[in-house]
């Protein structure tokens, strides 16, 4: 038996170092990113593409590495206690156990796992060739394995989604910006990205109420008056009353014929796109694109304005408020201290959520609309109520809405 002892130990140095290789697999492969690979793969790294294809197959690779790691780790057990029982015939399976016990933590586990998964793309792709050969010569093994997971799956319904919700991906995006890859900037023009698709064209309208809008019969002067004191540069355009908007007059146009004898309005207006209320910001976008257009109204149920959605309207959703030299700031809210904040009754309800990190179902879109529907009437100034963990108190309001409110979070 003596002379055996060098081999047994070498065979044990093997084992473990297999031990090793499998467990800093296992967890590359489970921690690796794929999107990586991908674009390893498009650079014509060849290893990555082996890698994109073992993990099509992942309870394979899976069931090969485990079945390695048992194989080499029992081995290494039964070795070890054959030698330890040779100097200690008593005690030598009890000091086999304790040392094989640490020797496998240290060695086979811990610090492989802790180190593959620094670098899992590298060490998946570094670990392929001795990969292949083992998923080769386990196949049989695999397929009973593979077999049974199919009678488990038969047994027990599982949910096998893979598909990455878009919350998921928000979470994703802070980790980065967390590990400094993202800029604050970056960050939120992508969850804006995100974002984008999710919303329709009442989550940013602006309301009738606020629309600026002409007469077919509206004098030359009132017309000039309203350009220059907005600001805008077209003005919609109704026929009778707000629900029959009929057109978008632009500045330009109304400049080149004002002075003109033939001045007729309706000769100046350009059609204008109608659209509802749950039509998706980006295919109104495409639309706007399609047409060379930067306005639409949004009819409501009944066929009548609800309100307008601009070109401005959609890339602030992206990138946030556009000014110009010609609008008022007016800020959705400001943070006053660390619990207290100061809100715009026009702010989007989905800002305060977002702002406050509180989650509110309400079947409006602006913060005054939903103080008005929780209370059921328009509140006073100074009137106070309180939601789930918020006080709130009316800042100012008139007989129409709330326009400003202050926020307390308990």
């Amino acid at each position: 038996m003596m002379d055996k002892q060098p081999l047994i130990i070498f065979t044990l140095i093997f084992l473990i170092m297999m031990s090793a290789y499998f467990s800093a697999t296992e967890t590359a492969f489970s921690s690796l990113n794929k999107i990586r690979l991908k674009h390893l793969t498009n650079s014509g790294h060849e290893r990555a593409q082996q890698v994109l294809n073992v993990l099509k197959q992942y309870d394979q690779l899976l069931s090969t590495i485990l079945i390695g790691n048992n194989i080499v780790n029992i081995l290494s057990a039964s070795l070890a206690t054959i030698l330890f029982t040779t100097y200690f015939p008593k005690t030598g399976v009890s000091i086999s156990t304790l040392v094989m016990t640490i020797l496998i933590l240290i060695f086979g586990e811990i610090s492989p796992k802790s180190l593959a998964r620094e670098v899992p793309e590298k060490w998946a792709m570094l670990s392929m060739p001795l990969l292949k050969f083992f998923i080769i010569i386990l196949s049989p093994l695999n397929f009973i394995f593979t077999q049974w997971k199919k009678l488990l799956s038969n047994i027990f319904s599982f949910d096998s989604s893979e598909s990455i919700t878009p919350e998921e991906i928000k979470m994703l995006i802070d980790e980065a910006k967390h590990n400094g890859n993202f800029s604050e900037t970056e960050s939120k023009l992508i969850k804006s990205a995100i974002e984008f698709n999710q919303l329709c064209a009442d989550d940013i309208l602006t309301p009738r109420v606020q629309l600026i809008a002409i007469n077919l019969d509206t004098s030359k002067e009132t017309i000039q008056s309203l350009f220059y004191t907005t600001g805008f540069s077209r003005l919609p355009v109704y026929q009778e009353n707000i629900d029959h908007i009929i057109g978008i007059l632009h500045e330009k146009d109304f400049n080149l014929y004002k002075d003109l004898p033939t001045y007729s309005l309706s000769q100046l207006i350009k059609p204008i796109i109608y659209k509802t209320a749950n039509s998706k910001i980006s295919k109104l976008l495409l639309t706007f694109q399609q047409t060379q257009t930067q306005l639409a109204v949004i009819s409501d149920e009944y066929g009548g304005t609800l309100g307008i959605v601009t070109l401005e309207d959609i890339l602030e959703v992206l990138v946030g408020d556009i000014w110009d030299e010609h609008d008022t700031v007016i800020h959705d809210y400001k943070q006053l201290n660390e619990n207290t904040y100061l809100f715009n009754g026009q702010t989007s309800l989905t800002k305060l959520s977002d702002t406050l990190n509180i989650k509110i179902d309400a079947d409006c879109n602006s913060v005054n609309g939903w103080i008005i529907n929780e209370l059921g009437y328009i509140p006073k100034v100074d009137e106070i109520f309180n939601f789930k963990n918020l006080t709130i108190k009316i800042l100012n309001s008139d007989s129409r809405q709330v326009t400003q409110i202050i926020i307390i979070i308990n």
